[in-house]
């Protein structure tokens, strides 16, 4: 039976961030698909975004949000040709790719975006990501820790951060703080609200253990 629980665990904690889409420039605090953040975007790279382009970008999330990843593919890529300079547009393009278990094509999209934006959050975050998924452990702490950098408040590296550090890097304090830290910038998320729970118990333990070992 633990070992049942703890497998489902692990697995909401992998699943759940995983498609969170970049919209009007800003990662969705929150850690599913079908609920993104709404914003408008003000300005990139001091430019002003017409209202046309702008309306096509959120036509392209609305469509990504629903599940249909080859629409939304295809109008991102128009997005692009009209706007090439947003970051947030090559950032949901990785999602999609990471959708379609093309690795390459997400790395290169993710790289587009940094080119933009070498500290944008939401691409930092699916860097880290793809790095996790492909076992390069401390090379993804350090995107999801320039990602917390760059933007104090983008929840979802915090989240990921808690990810690593607790199934991957064994941190579990490490982890605790950072499970804290997205609780604080999204509130009421009812499943984290339970990890922070456990951790706070097994981190409790652990030191509990630590100082009868001395």
């Amino acid at each position: 039976m633990w070992l049942r629980h703890s497998t489902e665990r692990t697995l909401l904690r992998l699943i759940l961030p995983g498609l969170a889409l970049v919209v009007a420039g800003c990662a969705s605090t929150g850690t599913t698909s079908s609920t993104p953040e709404r914003g408008a975007p003000a300005a990139v790279a001091g430019a002003e975004i017409p209202p046309q382009t702008q309306t096509m970008y959120e036509q392209a999330v609305a469509v990504m949000a629903s599940g249909d990843f080859l629409d939304a593919e295809l109008r991102f890529k128009e997005f692009l040709l009209q706007f090439p300079g947003y970051p947030g547009a090559h950032v949901n393009l990785a999602i999609i790719h990471v959708n379609n278990e093309d690795d390459e094509a997400a790395r290169a999209a993710i790289d587009a975006a940094l080119a933009i934006d070498p500290v944008y959050a939401p691409a930092l975050n699916q860097h880290g990501m793809l790095l996790r998924r492909n076992g390069n452990f401390l090379e993804a702490e350090a995107a999801y820790l320039k990602a917390v950098t760059a933007s104090p408040d983008y929840a979802l590296a915090h989240y990921n951060l808690g990810v690593l550090n607790e199934l991957y890097l064994q941190r579990l304090d490490v982890a605790l703080q950072h499970f804290e830290r997205y609780y604080a910038i999204v509130g009421d998320d009812k499943q984290v609200e339970k990890w922070i729970s456990d951790l706070t118990r097994r981190v409790a333990a652990n030191q509990r253990t630590a100082n009868v070992a001395e």
